[in-house]
C-alpha cells in the first residue's frame, strides 16, 4: 500500500487566507477534503493550485454550491465518508452521524459544522472534525491530517 496523507478543512466561511497557508504547509498531501461552508474558497484554491486535488461537500451556508451534502470515497482500501454534519445534527451528538457512517461501511468518517476539533475511534470507525480553519468556536484555527499507512490510520489536528 502506498502511504496516503489526507488534509481535512472545514468552515472557512468566505476566507481563503488560512486555506492557502494549509496547502503550502502540506505539500505531501495526496488530496484535500473541505467539509463545507467554503465552496467558493475551494474553487479559488482549485484555480490557484491546478495540480492539487481538492474534494468538497456542500455545507449549510454554501447556498450556490452544486456539490452533494455527503460523499463516500475509497482510497487505499479505506472507505471515507464525509459530510458537513448539519443534516446529522452533529451539534447535538454524533449517534446519527456514526450510524450513517456505519451504514456505508466507512473506515473513516469526517464532519464539520461545529467549528471545534474532535477525533476518536468509535465502533470500528475513525471519526474526525478538523475544527474551523478560519472561525474556531474555541481555541485557534485548525485543520486535520489523516495518514493512512501500512501501520494503520493516524488522525491529528494542527493549529494555525
Amino acid at each position: 500500500m502506498t502511504d496516503l496523507r489526507i488534509v481535512v478543512l472545514s468552515d472557512t466561511h468566505g476566507r481563503v487566507r488560512n486555506f492557502e497557508k494549509v496547502v503550502k504547509k502540506q505539500p505531501s498531501a495526496s488530496f484535500f477534503i473541505h467539509l463545507g461552508d467554503g465552496g467558493a474558497e475551494v474553487e479559488i484554491m482549485r484555480a490557484d493550485h491546478p495540480r492539487t486535488a481538492f474534494v468538497t461537500v456542500k455545507g449549510n451556508c454554501d447556498f450556490s454550491s452544486d456539490e452533494p451534502y455527503e460523499k463516500l470515497m475509497v482510497m487505499n482500501e479505506k472507505r471515507i465518508f464525509f459530510t458537513h454534519g448539519h443534516q446529522y445534527s452533529v451539534k447535538s451528538g454524533l449517534s446519527a452521524f456514526l450510524s450513517a457512517a456505519k451504514a456505508r461501511d466507512a473506515d473513516i468518517a469526517l464532519f464539520g459544522h461545529t467549528h471545534q476539533p474532535y477525533s476518536e475511534y468509535a465502533d470500528g470507525v475513525y471519526i474526525m472534525n478538523p475544527g474551523s480553519a478560519e472561525r474556531p468556536r474555541r481555541g485557534r484555527p485548525s485543520y486535520g491530517v489523516i495518514d493512512v499507512t501500512d501501520a494503520g490510520v493516524f488522525l491529528f489536528h494542527v493549529e494555525l
